[in-house]
Parts: C-alpha cells; sequence; structure tokens
C-alpha cells in the first residue's frame, strides 16, 4: 500500500466495521462500491514508518480508519515543518493522486494507526464514473485549501494559546474529519508534536481554554464544547 516493504506485506482487505466509517462509500452507487471495496486495502501502521514520503509516486489515496499522522516535511537545512495532523475519517492525497505526481510531504503516525488505501486507478474510475464521488473530492480539495490557508496564519502566530486553539480547530473539522465527532482521542505530547510547542507550553494552553469553556479536557483525549469559539480565538493571557 506505500513504498515501505514492510507496511505493504501487512495489508489486507476491510472489515465490514471498518468499510461502515469510509465516509465516500456511502456516496456511490451499488457497481461503484462494489468495485472500491474490491479495491480498498488497509494496514497498521506503526509511529516511525512512511505510509507516504516525499519524492515517491502516488499509487494511493489514503484515509485514516483508527489512530492519528501527521503531515510534514524537510527542508534544506533537515528541519522539520509540520502541516497538519490527521485524524480518523480523513481522507488525503487527493490533489496528489489527481495529477499522478510525486508527494511532497512525508505522512507518519503518531501512533498505532489503521491506514486504508485505494489505488489510484480505481480512484481515477470512480472519478469518471460516479457523480457522489466527484463532489465528494471537490468537497474536499475545497476544504483543504481553507486548511492549508488556516495553516500558514497558524504558523505566523507568536501566542501559544491562539496556535494551539486553531489547530485544535482544525482537527475538529467535520468535513475533513467525521470521525473525530465531539471528542478527539489525543495525547498532550501528539498535539505538541501537531502545533510545534513543548508539552509544557500545550497543557498550559489547554488548561486556559477549558477555563474559557472552548475544550473539556478528558482522559486519553479532549472534547469540543465551542467549535466557533476556537476558530475565532483572540484572547491573550
Amino acid at each position: 500500500m506505500t513504498q515501505d516493504n514492510s507496511l505493504h506485506q501487512r495489508r489486507r482487505p476491510l472489515t465490514e466495521p471498518e468499510l461502515h466509517v469510509i465516509p465516500w462509500l456511502r456516496l456511490l452507487q451499488p457497481d461503484e462500491r462494489q468495485r472500491a471495496v474490491d479495491d480498498l486495502r488497509i494496514s497498521e501502521a506503526l509511529p516511525g514508518e512512511f505510509v507516504c514520503r516525499m519524492g515517491r509516486p502516488a499509487t494511493y489515496w489514503f484515509g485514516v480508519v483508527d489512530g492519528l499522522l501527521k503531515m510534514s516535511t524537510d527542508n534544506a537545512e533537515g528541519q522539520t515543518m509540520t502541516f497538519t495532523g490527521v485524524p480518523p475519517g480523513g481522507w488525503f492525497g487527493e490533489g496528489t493522486a489527481l495529477k499522478r505526481e510525486v508527494y511532497r510531504y512525508n505522512i507518519q503516525p503518531l501512533r498505532t494507526s489503521l491506514v486504508a488505501g485505494l489505488h489510484v486507478d480505481t480512484f481515477h474510475w470512480l472519478l469518471d464514473h460516479s457523480i457522489g464521488f466527484n463532489r465528494f473530492v471537490m468537497n474536499q480539495l475545497n476544504e483543504r485549501l481553507g486548511q492549508f490557508i488556516a495553516a500558514r496564519e497558524i504558523d505566523r502566530l507568536t501566542n501559544p494559546d491562539i496556535r494551539v486553539a486553531r489547530s485544535l480547530a482544525a482537527l475538529f473539522n467535520p468535513a475533513l474529519y467525521p470521525g473525530v465527532g465531539e471528542v478527539l482521542r489525543i495525547t498532550q505530547q501528539e498535539l505538541a508534536y501537531l502545533v510545534g510547542l513543548s508539552r509544557q507550553r500545550v497543557n498550559e494552553a489547554l488548561t486556559a481554554l477549558a477555563e474559557q469553556g472552548s475544550i473539556q479536557v478528558e482522559y486519553g483525549g479532549l472534547r469540543i464544547l465551542d467549535l466557533p469559539a476556537l476558530r475565532s480565538q483572540v484572547f491573550k493571557r
């Protein structure tokens, strides 16, 4: 399923419960759905493995069934820049798959994750035959554009509380990540990796957001209480 042989060799067909959480399958006609199901494969990706690697050709369109991935890139100085996280329900790489280009980013799990893949040839077949699939992909591209514009804005922010708030809001995007719902299973260390801050500083920001009433910190995750407040976060400590 990827260029990493070990991950590729672990791929298998999806179970019915795993198929049930793929949002775009329900938009397909019976024959289209059967073609997709026959092609879909899933693997358990371990922390440190590459689901996508910069410079490798796109052969699959990927989605997170369970777990948490990070999208990042390395610059010429060897520094890593993290663009965003990909929580459950998120499908990514449609732009690269559309153009059959090489990946311009790395995708790696922050924890052991179940990652599904649809071969790029089947991806294009669905684009040619399914109106429902086309609408889903167009909506993905539109939401993705807004996501990366927001990511550029977040990268320029100097207030850590606002960085954490805006980054959390991006992970709770119901269009891109329908599998998240109101609770995101994420540790403070994982969030620190995504935001580019220390775990201690993230903890301080989460405490402030909880006091404000935007989130509720729960065991092993975060519950969203006021998504509009996170998206428009401008407070200063």
